[in-house]
């Protein structure tokens, strides 16, 4: 299961495999030594603050690890069963027929496999990105975990696949039973706006590898 424990404990983990305090670590990844002390894991109410997915590329960066690398201590760390393997396809493959069912679950030929911990949906997979037309978000080789079971709320990042059989990555600006209004990934492109009937499903990105 990946929980807040357990992200933390595994950056501690990376930090101590190469000789590195947590704050030792931050600053070799050239991030403000401080983002990991233990005062920055909790807001000042109490509640759990996550690290940020770039703060994530930046340690795996400097210490050359890869993400295969840091889930399996997400899943030591935190007493998981994993690391599991989920299927993964590049994005722009993913409009091909025949890979997703009709509720945009994983299927047919064609997937490989990545490491990543139990996210309890059996159902998620992983997108590789290719070429820079979501950049500054995601670049060139980056790699998104999608959960067809975790709830959308405004101002989230999606997968959206259209009747049509376009894929795109998209930030969800408002649905409605009607519409569903999305702003480009990339500020330099237009948003886009479909009828529901348009959308045979959308899905929620909940983890980048960057």
């Amino acid at each position: 299961m990946l929980t807040h424990k357990g992200v933390w404990t595994a950056i501690d983990a990376l930090a101590a495999r190469h000789g590195l305090s947590a704050s030792g670590l931050a600053k070799r990844s050239g991030l403000d030594p401080t983002t990991f002390n233990k005062s920055k894991r909790v807001s000042r109410e109490g509640k759990p603050r996550w690290p940020s997915t770039e703060s994530i590329a930046k340690i795996l960066d400097a210490t050359g690890s890869s993400l295969g690398e840091f889930v399996a201590l997400i899943g030591e760390e935190a007493g998981a069963a994993g690391p599991f393997r989920i299927p993964v396809i590049g994005l722009a493959q993913a409009g091909g027929g025949g890979l997703f069912d009709h509720a945009g679950h994983p299927t047919g030929q064609g997937w490989d496999e990545v490491s990543f911990p139990d996210l309890s949906d059996p159902a998620a997979y992983a997108l590789e990105v290719s070429g820079d037309g979501m950049l500054p978000v995601y670049r060139d080789g980056d790699v998104i975990v999608v959960s067809p079971a975790a709830s959308i709320r405004r101002g989230d990042r999606v997968v959206l696949r259209t009747t049509a059989g376009d894929v795109m990555v998209q930030l969800l600006l408002r649905r409605t039973a009607r519409r569903i209004e999305l702003q480009s990934i990339n500020p330099a492109q237009p948003g886009r706006d479909f009828d529901v009937g348009e959308v045979s499903w959308m899905a929620r990105i909940v983890w980048a590898a960057q």
